[in-house]
């Protein structure tokens, strides 16, 4: 059973930012992959982690291996990272070593997704995947980020940033706006949807089967 200390509810304005926001802490908060973070407001006690030497990261490493104290921060945010790296379970290791008993960890991932950032672009995680990886933690909630037309619609928009369409470029530039414009439309359709299963068979009932990706909320016990 998971046990959910701040209610997150849907509505207007961006799923994952609302999340990431109501666990806004002055706490010391670590990071991951994130130099120059849209979040950094809500954490102004963060230590940035990034590979990337041109990043300005506080921190330049390898979250497999992170060179910091064991239970030195009392949050960690990680936000689609998980899937670049590759050799995952290492990296969970590292944060519930890192964290300190009662601290949260907030992690995003993806898991029907475009592929992207290549080549270092390397896991898709199920929920049920999510709730093994991180069986050490306290799970208290699993969130999808999106429902399933809206990530239909969302891979579209990736077709739309990562493609060129045939046809020189304003049949190019035409095409996407057509395909953006079924993009949009496409992510108001969920409400079409009366029950949806787990199974082929349809004897196990599910909630957004084609989710973009998961917020994960943690505690280290």
């Amino acid at each position: 059973m998971y046990f959910l200390t701040k209610k997150i509810t849907r509505g207007s304005g961006n799923f994952l930012d609302k999340a990431i926001q109501s666990f806004a802490t002055l706490e010391k908060t670590l990071d991951l992959g994130s130099a120059v973070s849209p979040y950094q407001k809500w954490f102004p006690n963060r230590v940035s982690v990034d590979i990337d030497p041109k990043s300005g990261a506080d921190i330049i490493c390898d979250a497999h291996e992170l060179p910091v104290e064991s239970e030195s921060f009392s949050m960690i945010l990680c936000t689609e990272m998980l899937e670049h790296m590759y050799n995952p379970k290492k990296a969970v290791d590292e944060m519930y070593r890192v964290l300190k008993p009662g601290g949260t960890l907030l992690l995003t991932t993806r898991f029907v997704y475009g592929l992207h950032d290549i080549p270092h672009d390397y896991f898709r995680f199920t929920k049920y995947g999510l709730r093994e990886l991180f069986k050490e933690f306290e799970i208290q909630a699993v969130y999808e980020e999106t429902s399933n037309f809206e990530t239909i619609a969302a891979l579209l928009q990736r077709l739309v940033f990562q493609s060129r369409f045939k046809g020189g470029y304003i049949l190019d530039k035409l095409l996407k706006v057509i395909v953006l414009i079924l993009a949009k439309i496409l992510a108001t359709l969920n409400f079409l949807i009366k029950k949806q299963y787990g199974n082929i068979q349809k004897s196990i009932s599910e909630v957004n089967i084609l989710a973009s990706g998961y917020i994960i909320i943690c505690k280290k016990n």
